[in-house]
């Protein structure tokens, strides 16, 4: 009998800690191991990195230090959502795929990160230009306006290709069963990803100069191309039946309405938007309102967000578990809109009771309710498309996720300024909150035929059984 070596106990013990206390290390399958795995989720993290820069880091350097109109900044950053309705046709390309090589989801995931490269390079010139700051000062206003616009709008479309496609090809190489967990583990890699980012460009930022800014966007740049090309590196097999045309090139159009007169589809997407509008209208509202309502310190504002990210964290984790064992994933989700429920009634209350420790609470639960309401849905579009409408069923899930999230942010800092000029700031705040408890009751309410046919279902699976 063979004695074990050195590195093979070693080994086998990695592997025994990886699958009792690394999150989601039991998502991993013979067929798809998790180095694996984790290898595939690098996009989620290259996603991350961009998603922070434009909303976070750019937001404040083009405001702050660039002296960019704030009604400016805002149209910039919108321009990523042009592209958001189009993740489903995007999806669809990838499902029908024909290359000489033999892919599907490659092709689509080097033109995404391609795309995403290239805005990303051009960015930091544009933005220089659209400032006016050193001899960028001699060039028309419309020339910078314009950069700007291709190079955010660049990297919106890059992004939303990656990310649709990728989640393609998770679902492709995942069985089943270890769908859920792997769902969980894509999003906690979007959110390291962004975490971390933002620590990093606030470090590279926090002396402020043009050539500063241009190193670290560009920086960002190659780290994308580094990222997915190692995510997607040796993921998918090659088929000879994908490189030649096919006798009938697919209809997009008919290929939209057969997913759409699958069982409650239309339903689930409305349910989707609506719960992701529910839960999103508060994001750049969550820290004013703490100090300016509250009178809370920026520091201690900050750490809400951080409370929102550990409430999302936990809901996936949650979220992850239960569904591994054969929980409704749909039911799942309409778990997570209830809790958001008594989580805006927690940020309400706490200004005229004054107690902050309220809001942190509630602030926590909105990111559990946000977590378990996404990793439902996102599991219920994994298990409940067709394998040949699998890229489909997922862009049609991130376009109206992706879509709704745009419309709630700039709806809710309307409503706010709206609502405040008529009754104080502590109204205009509390106004989009309400809105967002009126919206969890809407998707309640779509949701519950959804839950109701899935219970039915299962009881006539078991009585079929006995």
């Amino acid at each position: 009998m063979q004695t074990p070596t050195l590195q093979q106990e070693i080994r086998r013990s990695w592997a025994r800690i990886g699958s009792r206390f690394l999150p989601f290390a039991d998502a991993a399958t013979p067929d798809l191991p998790l180095s694996r795995l984790l290898r595939l989720s690098l996009f989620q993290v290259s996603v991350g990195m961009a998603l922070v820069l434009m909303i976070g880091t750019l937001t404040r350097v083009m405001i702050v230090e660039l002296k960019v109109p704030a009604a400016l900044v805002g149209i910039m950053i919108s321009l990523p959502l042009i592209f958001a309705p189009f993740r489903a046709i995007i999806g669809f390309r990838s499902d029908h795929h024909r290359s000489a090589l033999g892919w599907r989801r490659v092709p689509y995931l080097w033109m995404g990160t391609m795309v995403q490269f290239g805005g990303l390079a051009i960015m930091p010139f544009a933005l220089l230009v659209l400032s006016g700051m050193g001899h960028a000062s001699h060039a028309p206003a419309w020339v910078g306006h314009m950069a700007a616009g291709i190079a955010f709008l660049l990297v919106g479309a890059g992004l939303h290709t990656t990310q649709t496609v990728g989640l393609a090809l998770a679902t492709d190489l995942a069985s089943p069963e270890s769908r859920p967990k792997v769902v969980g583990l894509m999003y906690v890699m979007l959110l390291l990803g962004m975490i971390v980012s933002a620590i990093i460009f606030g470090a590279a930022l926090a002396e402020f100069s043009p050539g500063r800014l241009i190193r670290v966007i560009q920086g960002a740049a190659i780290m994308t191309l580094v990222l997915n090309v190692v995510a997607l590196w040796k993921q998918e097999s090659r088929s000879r039946d994908r490189a030649g045309a096919p006798a009938m090139a697919p209809d997009f159009r008919l290929s939209w309405q057969s997913f759409c007169e699958g069982k409650h589809a239309v339903r689930r997407l409305i349910a989707i938007g609506l719960g992701t509008m529910a839960f999103t209208m508060e994001d750049v509202l969550l820290e004013p309102y703490g100090g300016e309502i509250l009178g809370l310190s920026v520091g201690t504002t900050t750490l809400l967000t951080a409370a929102l990210a550990v409430g999302g964290l936990l809901g996936f984790g949650f979220a992850s578990r239960v569904l591994s064992r054969g929980a409704d994933p749909l039911r799942l989700a309409g778990v997570g809109a209830a809790v958001g429920l008594p989580a805006f009634m927690l940020v309400i209350f706490s200004a005229p009771l004054q107690m902050p420790l309220l809001f942190a609470l509630g602030t926590l639960l909105i990111g559990l309710g946000a977590g378990l309401f996404g990793h439902g849905t996102l599991t219920a579009t994994m298990n409940l498309a067709p394998k040949s409408q699998s890229g489909l069923a997922l862009g049609a899930w991130g376009a109206v996720q992706a879509s709704g999230a745009g419309v709630a942010v700039a709806l809710g800092g309307i409503l706010r300024d709206v609502a405040a000029a008529i009754g104080g700031p502590a109204f205009g705040y509390m106004s989009v909150y309400a809105l967002e408890l009126v919206l969890l009751v809407l998707t309640l309410a779509v949701m519950a035929p959804l839950m109701r046919a899935k219970s039915s279902s299962q009881v006539l699976g078991n009585n079929t059984r006995s």
